[in-house]
């Protein structure tokens, strides 16, 4: 019953009846843990020689300890999608502040529900942030029982905002995307972006993370070559606007439309943080935003939606497997839902 090293931990794998039985033994795939790990691998044949299920034993981790073993995991695992690995790394900064050395198998539903009041009287989340913390957690839980450190997950008895409680969209009327842009011109990779977006309907980091290669000016395309599925690597036609800016910005000699001192993903933190600027003179200047970036893909949905494109054109244009998912980008104004019913009402009496 030869014990094997996968991804540094102990495994083993052994016949018992004619069935195959194995799991991590939890411990670190070293010379020192060896004997250790033979003695969990024997304790299974025993319990099974004896007709019962081997009792799994705990290996306790402080929370802290975990989350970066964790976090060192998730790089890994969305290695293809940095972006969602970022987003876990910003969830857990609050859940490693709350439940600090607390050992993992000591964390249940109790807890995690002082967490969810945490978030929301100390640092005033709305739902759609508390959704994708908890989701998180959910997600390193999930992780925590295969390593041993739990017995269980404990979010799996909490409630969490569902989607229609946590979408937090807002879609941007002509008056405010005027306001918005002529105070983001003192920022030019900013307003390009917005304006990129606006035009393309492109997610902020598929803009951020765009390389010349990807422009074809000849063709009037843009290429989106990466993403989480099929449908989100795709071909964008692009706008009279949108030219104009890229080929501006195909100048000099960085391979990125974006370029950064480090790579243009972290970008999207640098382009927020001047957003948010913005906002704060808007706000004392008595003019209140209360949109991010990623609002004005939702707006571009809803405008084309509007101009009367069909649902699954538009999904193709978002990158979208689905046309249930787009539908939540689309929030078409009272002005364009009554001049539908005016349209129909013309059809009913042209009908008489």
């Amino acid at each position: 019953m030869p014990l094997r090293n996968r991804g540094g931990k102990w495994h083993y794998r052994f016949e018992f009846g004619g069935k195959a039985y194995g799991q991590t033994t939890g411990l670190n795939a070293t010379e020192r843990n060896r004997t250790k790990a033979q003695a969990i691998e024997m304790e299974h044949w025993q319990a099974l020689r004896e007709g019962r299920m081997p009792q799994r034993k705990i290996v306790v981790r402080q929370f802290n300890e975990a989350a970066e073993i964790f976090w060192e995991w998730a790089q890994v695992e969305h290695r293809e999608h940095p972006n969602s690995a970022r987003r876990l790394s910003v969830s857990f900064s609050s859940a490693r502040e709350f439940f600090g050395a607390q050992p993992v198998s000591t964390i249940d539903e109790g807890r995690v529900e002082a967490y969810k009041q945490y978030r929301i009287s100390e640092h005033q989340v709305r739902d759609v942030t508390l959704r994708h913390d908890l989701h998180a957690l959910s997600k390193f839980f999930g992780y925590a029982i295969k390593q041993h450190w739990a017995m269980r997950n404990p979010l799996d008895n909490v409630e969490i905002p569902s989607d229609s409680e946590a979408v937090r969209i807002h879609v941007l009327s002509p008056a405010e995307e005027k306001q918005y842009f002529g105070r983001a011109m003192q920022y030019a990779d900013l307003y390009d972006l917005g304006r990129l977006i606006l035009n393309q309907g492109m997610r902020p980091d598929e803009a951020t993370n765009l390389r010349k290669t990807d422009v074809n000016l000849g063709r009037g395309q843009l290429f989106i070559q990466k993403g989480k599925s099929a449908a989100a690597r795709r071909t964008l036609d692009l706008t009279t606007e949108s030219r104009i800016i890229l080929g501006r910005r195909m100048a000099g000699d960085s391979p990125w439309i974006f370029p950064s001192r480090r790579n243009p993903g972290r970008n999207i933190s640098r382009l927020n943080s001047a957003h948010d600027r913005i906002l704060r003179q808007a706000q004392e200047d008595g003019i209140v935003f209360n949109f991010v970036l990623y609002d004005l893909r939702h707006t571009f949905a809803t405008r084309l939606a509007q101009a009367g494109i069909d649902l699954a054109t538009l999904a193709a244009i978002l990158g979208h497997n689905s046309i249930r998912i787009v539908q939540r980008y689309v929030h078409p104004t009272a002005e364009h839902k009554k001049a539908a019913m005016l349209r129909y009402d013309a059809t009913m009496i042209e009908a008489e």
